[in-house]
């Protein structure tokens, strides 16, 4: 497939992917409950509560207690989605993952929006770029950064059913949907063209500019007349 034929059918938040998934996986599964702190408009949580108000936790700006508490819930068969800022899911509480969900194997979601630098006008306070590498380095511990709205919302409903912490991680701004919910699976690399020599790996809202950049490299191969530039992209 030529990347030029990957073409987006609308823009639309990450965020609210995350939003319309978890209510919809809550439809058919008793035990998803949702937890925030103090950012449920944020987190598109709004349809959730309405539907499920018995299943909403709010924690206020009490992070910390937030992880705990959905630590607590797993133990009792809970599955626990806990939601704030990608800044405040991970560094601010990052002792409490570490000792009470990852070593302990928790089936606790930690699903972080306005990630990396999504968040520009609210400064570094609010920023974060180490968190990838911070949730990787736990025991245990799964990393999904979906690329877009139906990536998002499929990767929402999936770790319902996926046995295990996770971090799902998330960004603010609308941005291209270009993926199908049908395609995506947990720890599975989507390739959106074939290559001989160059690969381009991305992954979140990077996903997009990626598949941009591996269009100008088709179009420059095209335009010398010859393969100078295969390339493999994945994401």
């Amino acid at each position: 497939m030529s990347l030029k034929e990957i073409q987006s059918t609308g823009n639309k938040d990450t965020r609210s992917g995350f939003g319309d998934g978890i209510v919809e996986v809550a439809r058919r599964n008793p035990n998803v409950v949702a937890l925030t702190a103090d950012l449920a408009g944020s987190m598109k949580l709004q349809q959730f509560i309405k539907e499920f108000p018995e299943r909403f936790i709010q924690c206020g700006i009490a992070e910390a207690n937030m992880i705990g508490t959905a630590a607590g819930l797993a133990i009792t068969g809970k599955i626990p989605y806990t939601t704030t800022f990608a800044n405040f899911s991970t560094g601010r509480v990052y002792d409490q993952i570490r000792q009470s969900v990852a070593y302990s194997d928790k089936n606790v979601k930690i699903c972080a929006s306005h990630a990396g630098l999504t968040l520009g006008e609210d400064g570094a306070t609010h920023q974060i770029l180490e968190d990838i590498g911070m949730m990787k380095m736990l025991p245990g511990m799964t990393v999904i950064v979906p690329c877009d709205y139906a990536q998002t919302k499929a990767a929402t409903m999936a770790i319902a059913d996926y046995q295990g912490p996770v971090y799902l991680r998330f960004g603010r701004p609308s941005w291209p949907i270009f993926t199908k919910e049908e395609d995506f699976v947990i720890g599975k690399a989507q390739q959106f063209s074939e290559g001989t020599d160059v690969s381009i790996f991305a992954c979140g809202h990077m996903v997009w500019n990626a598949i941009q950049a591996g269009v100008i490299l088709e179009e420059k191969r095209n335009q010398r007349g010859s393969d100078q530039y295969p390339y493999h992209q994945t994401t």
